[in-house]
């Protein structure tokens, strides 16, 4: 077992304990994170109400009246050392295919409103973007964050929301920070990036991110009519493997139209993904991740 940070545990008053796994950001950190709260949810003990996993840590929230404090501690750090560093983890999941109209009229309308909010005023956020990760062009910017797969490490902030995080070399990932102060506007189904983290906004609303362009798909659908949202009104799942298709605007329209039809379908395809093939060959693995769907 390679060497791991050691988790951090903290209480909220009487009813939840938090789990930080890692203080930064990682594939590993979060394969952990999905490792001990499945193995929490599969033996579930009595007295456990709740178990929120996110990027690199998760939450309980527990009965003390049930279990003692001290008993489930106990429990959470024999889980910590079952999972060790979860290299040898493989977890069954699918790779989802997002087409994205980059800079598309409606978030450039939006972002333009906001340049009092942002680090450059005078360019837009995906020029911004591409300038401060050393891309000769948005384009090669473009090029760049679709030409990779992204693993999906949480949903939630808003309800469907995806934080997606970039399946490369730590290196070579894109950083781009969030906004100086958050926008009030934000259109459903932008494509966004804070930090090392692509997302999209399944909602309208506020947002800190930078906007880079939108997608047509539908990723929430509360009254569960379309056809991707049969089992749950969401549609991401932590695990999911996402490749960003670019698109032009005619192809944006046309699944425009089938999504209010409610003939639109993400495209998926069910697989098993390797941490450690992953980590032993991240190009090879993730070239062969891409074809999973021609």
């Amino acid at each position: 077992m390679s060497e791991v940070e050691a988790a951090r545990y903290s209480w909220g008053g009487d009813e939840f304990i938090f789990v930080e796994m890692a203080e930064q950001m990682s594939l590993q950190a979060n394969f952990r994170v999905m490792a001990i709260t499945k193995a929490l949810r599969d033996k579930r003990p009595d007295g456990v109400l709740e178990i929120c996993p996110a990027n690199a840590s998760y939450q309980v929230r527990y009965d003390p009246d049930v279990i003692p404090p001290g008993e489930l501690l106990d429990r959470l750090r024999d889980l910590e050392h079952q999972v060790g560093d979860a290299h040898d983890l493989a977890l069954p999941t699918r790779v989802v295919e997002i087409p994205v109209l980059y800079r598309d009229p409606w978030t450039t309308e939006t972002l333009m409103r906001f340049r009092d909010r942002h680090q450059e005023p005078q360019t837009t956020d995906i020029e911004y973007a591409a300038r401060i990760n050393g891309y000769s062009s948005v384009e090669e910017f473009i090029a760049a964050h679709s030409g990779s797969p992204w693993f999906t490490s949480m949903v939630g902030f808003v309800a469907g929301l995806p934080f997606m995080f970039q399946m490369v070399p730590r290196e070579r990932q894109i950083i781009v920070p969030k906004y100086l102060r958050p926008r009030t506007d934000t259109p459903k189904q932008t494509v966004g990036y804070g930090g090392c983290f692509s997302c999209i906004y399944s909602v309208r609303g506020a947002g800190g991110y930078q906007l880079f362009g939108i997608t047509p798909a539908p990723i929430y659908d509360p009254t569960q009519k379309l056809p991707d949202f049969a089992d749950f009104m969401v549609f991401f799942r932590p695990g999911d493997i996402v490749r960003f298709s670019p698109i032009d605007r005619e192809r944006y329209d046309a699944h425009l139209a089938e999504a209010e039809a409610g003939t639109f379908r993400i495209r998926t395809e069910p697989v098993e993904f390797s941490l450690h093939e992953f980590l032993d060959d991240p190009d090879g693995y993730n070239a062969r991740l891409l074809e999973v769907l021609p």
